[in-house]
């Protein structure tokens, strides 16, 4: 029970998209704009990318060690995606949320999935690309992808895209300055408009799936 002088217990905000349609920028555009929003650091298996940070951008660990953390339960969320390993650590984020910070988590919509039912209180965003051939052109420009990668992720982006019927909220990221504004709308509340279910995503999904 919190004593009168204990902080209001953070929000805890979960972001996804498909690969390529910029919700890593959104999140740390999100992060400069509301400093009271705190990144969790989700841990991998992935290779660490030039110019990353072990322990800021990601905790970077083997498959040994990540499995040894999925068995001690030290995870709230974890998934394998495009072959790699990545998880959220669970004592983190209930450290920082008791402490009254409001925590982002930019995972993939299964891990997404794990954390709405273990905390069934969260915030979850779905951000969509404005148009198939805009996403892409964003996997073509990163330059850090093989053309089979590149296709792979085009054909799983379907899949993604799909799941953004389960979440609060959808952004989608045509116009990224408004993109950043609609996130923290969300963040602060005041984003009823901005629900998944409204009828220009519904059009736009037709669009980018034939859904």
């Amino acid at each position: 029970m919190r004593n009168e002088t204990s902080p209001a217990r953070g929000k805890l905000i979960v972001v996804s998209a498909p690969s390529g349609a910029g919700k890593t920028s959104l999140v740390h555009a999100l992060l400069e704009a509301e400093p009271e929003v705190h990144l969790s650091v989700s841990h991998t298996t992935r290779p660490q990318r030039p110019g990353e940070v072990d322990g800021q951008d990601y905790f970077f660990v083997d498959v040994p060690a990540f499995e040894a953390l999925v068995r001690n339960g030290e995870f709230l969320e974890h998934a394998r995606v495009f072959d790699n390993f990545y998880g959220t650590g669970r004592t983190q984020v209930e450290q920082q949320l008791d402490a009254g910070t409001n925590v982002v988590l930019e995972i993939d919509w299964q891990g997404a999935q794990q954390v709405r039912a273990a905390m069934p209180g969260c915030i979850s965003v779905f951000v969509l690309p404005p148009s198939r051939a805009e996403l892409e052109r964003r996997l073509r420009g990163r330059g850090t992808d093989s053309e089979e990668v590149i296709s792979r992720r085009l054909a799983e982006s379907v899949d993604d895209m799909r799941q953004c019927a389960g979440f609060d909220y959808v952004v989608v990221n045509a116009d990224f300055a408004a993109a950043v504004a609609d996130l923290r709308r969300i963040v602060n509340g005041d984003a009823g408009e901005l629900r998944a279910g409204r009828a220009e995503i519904r059009e736009l999904l037709r669009d980018l799936i034939g859904a």
